[in-house]
C-alpha cells in the first residue's frame, strides 16, 4: 500500500527544489559562471530534485512490492513498467542522474552550461515525472 503522506511530501520537496533551482538561476550561462554562489545553490538544488525523483521511485517500488531496483536508473525503468511514468521522462531522469553524480561526488568539475541547462530546460523533465506520479496515483485510489 502506498504511504500517501510520504509521496505527498516528497512530492513538495520536490517543487520547492525545483522552484530554487530556478530562482537562483541567471539568465546565461556567463552570469552562473561568474556568480559561485548561484552556481553552488542551483547545483545543490538540482542534485537534491533529482535525488528526490529516485527516493519517490524507491518508496513507490518498496510499497508495491515490486523486486527492488539496484541503482537510480533500473528504479525509473520499473517504474516505466508499471505505467507510472513514460518510458521518454524515465530517460531524461536517468540522463539527470550524470548531473546529480557529479555535483554529489565531485567527479569533476561541474560543468557550468549543463547546469545552467538542466535548471532552465531540464526541469521540466522533473516536474513531468512529479505529474505522472500524482495522476497515476490518483487515478489507482479511485
Amino acid at each position: 500500500m502506498v504511504n500517501a503522506s510520504l509521496i505527498a511530501a516528497k512530492l513538495a520537496e520536490l517543487t520547492e527544489r525545483i522552484d530554487r533551482a530556478r530562482r537562483h538561476c541567471p539568465a546565461t550561462v556567463e552570469e552562473l559562471a561568474a556568480d559561485r554562489d548561484a552556481l553552488d545553490l542551483v547545483a545543490f538544488n538540482l542534485m537534491l530534485a533529482v535525488q528526490t525523483c529516485g527516493d519517490l521511485a524507491f518508496h513507490l517500488i518498496a510499497d508495491a512490492g515490486w523486486p527492488a531496483a539496484s541503482t537510480l536508473a533500473a528504479g525509473f525503468d520499473r517504474l516505466v513498467e508499471h505505467g507510472f511514468t513514460s518510458a521518454e521522462t524515465a530517460e531524461q531522469l536517468k540522463r539527470a542522474v550524470g548531473l546529480r553524480n557529479v555535483v554529489a561526488h565531485g567527479y569533476a568539475r561541474i560543468n557550468v552550461a549543463m547546469v545552467h541547462a538542466a535548471a532552465t530546460q531540464g526541469v521540466v523533465d522533473l516536474e513531468r515525472f512529479a505529474a505522472d506520479i500524482a495522476s497515476t496515483l490518483v487515478s489507482q485510489s479511485g
